[in-house]
């Protein structure tokens, strides 16, 4: 009789998927979650699909990964099982019938929606073939980057064009951004943990005394995704090498990169000449790596909180001189772009999640009697859509009696099953004027 096999193979699950005997219920992220989305499938073609593949990796860990479109799949669709998966964020990336590519960014449940013009985007693979030493992912991906913004709040000056972002909306702008992602408490989170940076850059138009910025946008963002890498400096090529091989041996069971010493009397004729480490000390510029700043880092772990006795011991200690120094050490920090690159241009703000009231557009201006207009007419719609809901919960409360009553078997009615997409009646709002410029 055969032998029974005993399976011990396991299955290689999502970077952001419960493993180690976590439960499923469980989310071990505890910061914002991004759902990226392109609506139509694949009618927006193959370099939007990529794209949106690019962007999910730059939004890990917090971000559905595997998400799955079908071209029948509607906005309801993803806004039903956002809230069951506790979605913060929606980026819904589209291709108009002009072929322009538009991204949406809206704050979910209750909105407001950001809407974009993709004008120039990079993917991945090509930002990678453009560098002469591409960094890879690894563990790059299983914290959150850092987000940077600059010029997110235009300086103050005398000439307002009326295509130019309020005030208001720009802190709006730039709370949305900085909610995609959890905040950095220096005192908590260590600095390993660290290892990209997003870049968000906004170009502030040339203001002039005759400037109309009609042709100009008012919002263009500059979006850039690094890798960060650091290095000691002051060492030549050979001890990196060695330190190198050092964290290889830690990781991996092979000796491949650990250079032979073998044929060497002492270790310093490896260090010393540059014949057998290809770099020694005898120049200055070869021991330096090609860095965009360099920082002193105390200590790179996370560091236990000391009780007050405890920290008077330390300092006598090192008052007489028994630890040698605080262990400072200076490291050269790079900055290695991951990719993808996008450059977007701000066309429109809406309240609610893709369907509310238009705060403000680019191509399109209102005089402020069309304002309280369009005010007067969302409140209507405003009270007849609670009014609606009221009796819908009239009617089926009055069901639920009436069945209890007869003893029959209730069918559950969902509310807001009869209420209207409000996203198809836009007053005085032109949809299709973002794509048709």
């Amino acid at each position: 009789m055969a032998r029974r096999r005993h399976k011990k193979r396991t299955h290689v699950g999502a970077q952001n998927g419960p493993s180690n005997g976590v439960p499923a219920n469980s989310s071990a992220f505890r910061g914002p979650k991004t759902m990226v989305i392109r609506m139509g499938a694949g009618d927006v073609g193959s370099s939007v699909s990529q794209l949106v593949k690019d962007v999910r990796s730059m939004m890990e860990p917090g971000t559905a990964s595997r998400l799955k479109e079908r071209k029948s799949n509607r906005l309801r669709d993803y806004t039903t099982m956002a809230g069951p998966l506790g979605i913060s964020h929606l980026l819904l990336f589209s291709r108009s019938s002009t072929g322009n590519t538009n991204l949406r960014l809206a704050l979910f449940p209750r909105g407001p929606t950001l809407h974009f013009r993709v004008e120039r985007y990079s993917l991945r693979k090509d930002v990678r073939k453009a560098l002469r030493h591409p960094k890879g992912g690894g563990k790059d991906y299983l914290s959150p980057p850092l987000l940077v913004m600059n010029n997110f709040v235009s300086p103050e000056e005398g000439h307002q064009s009326k295509h130019s972002v309020p005030k208001h909306l720009e802190t709006l702008s730039t709370t949305i951004f900085q909610s995609l992602f959890p905040p950095i408490s220096p005192q908590s989170n260590p600095l390993s943990s660290i290892r990209r940076v997003l870049l968000l850059d906004r170009q502030i138009p040339k203001s002039t005394a005759t400037a109309d910025f009609t042709e100009a946008s008012p919002y263009v963002i500059n979006l850039r995704h690094y890798a960060i890498v650091t290095k000691p400096t002051g060492l030549s090529r050979g001890v990196r090498r060695i330190n190198a091989a050092a964290r290889t041996l830690k990781e991996r069971a092979s000796r491949k990169g650990m250079p032979n010493l073998g044929k060497l009397e002492d270790v310093a004729d490896y260090i010393l000449d540059p014949s057998a480490a290809g770099a020694g000390f005898t120049s200055g510029s070869e021991s330096e790596m090609d860095t965009d700043a360099e920082v002193e880092v105390l200590d790179v772990n996370r560091r236990k909180v000391l009780s007050k006795k405890q920290v008077e011991e330390a300092r006598k200690c090192e008052g007489d001189g028994q630890h040698g120094g605080t262990g400072a050490q200076k490291r050269a920090v790079k900055l290695v772009e991951l990719g993808p690159r996008m450059t977007l241009r701000m066309t429109k703000v809406e309240e609610g999640v893709c369907g509310g009231k238009v705060m403000w557009h680019e191509y399109l201006s209102k005089s402020e009697d069309e304002i309280k207009e369009m005010e007067r007419v969302w409140e209507t719609r405003k009270r007849e859509k609670a009014e609606r809901k009221r009796v819908q919960k009239e009617n089926v409360e009055k069901k639920r009696k009436a069945n209890a009553s007869t003893g029959e078997a209730t069918n559950e009615v969902q509310e807001g099953a009869l209420d209207e997409d409000d996203s198809d009646d836009r007053e005085g709002w032109d949809d299709e004027v973002s794509e048709t410029e």
